[in-house]
């Protein structure tokens, strides 16, 4: 089995785990009050954790790695890395939706490479020079780093409950 394969496999597995928090929170008195909450003031709500996933896997997907312009123009500046997390909250169900378009986008565009590419370094990451195979590692962990924070977040909230 190919490095990529290996790894796109991992993403599943950790898609499997960030789709179960969302079930949770589906199962909830208050869903949307859920999505909405936020740690402390200033901090990121479950939401914008779980949108940023996916919006980050949108930009890897096109700009960051086929030099093309992203899906969700409205949702990019919202939520990518260093955005601020506004008060406008998406439901479960636009989450899902992100989520499942971005990632359906990102293997595509990972199935054009091969192991063989693994030490290439795409022109959006030549000044960071990190090689494909580092960039599989980094989507590979950013979805496990947020889902924990969503996770913890959930459960600060239901301590509140």
């Amino acid at each position: 089995m190919s490095i990529i394969d290996t790894t796109t496999k991992l993403w599943i597995f950790n898609r499997e785990r960030t789709l179960a928090t969302l079930d949770t929170i589906a199962e909830l008195d208050d869903p949307q009050g859920a999505l909405s909450y936020r740690p402390g003031t200033g901090r990121a709500h479950i939401a914008w954790q779980l949108m940023h996933i996916g919006v980050t896997e949108q930009i890897f997907a096109t700009e960051r790695l086929k030099g093309t312009p992203p899906n969700f123009a409205d949702l990019i500046p919202r939520f990518r890395g260093g955005s601020t997390p506004d008060d406008i909250i998406p439901t479960l169900d636009s989450i899902r939706e992100v989520l499942s378009t971005s990632r359906e986008q990102l293997l595509e565009t990972v199935s054009e490479f091969s192991d063989d590419d693994l030490e290439t370094i795409p022109e959006a990451f030549q000044d960071r020079g990190w090689t494909l195979g580092m960039i599989l590692q980094i989507v590979s962990w950013h979805e496990c780093h947020h889902q924990g924070q969503a996770h913890l977040t959930l459960n600060l909230y239901k301590a509140e409950q």
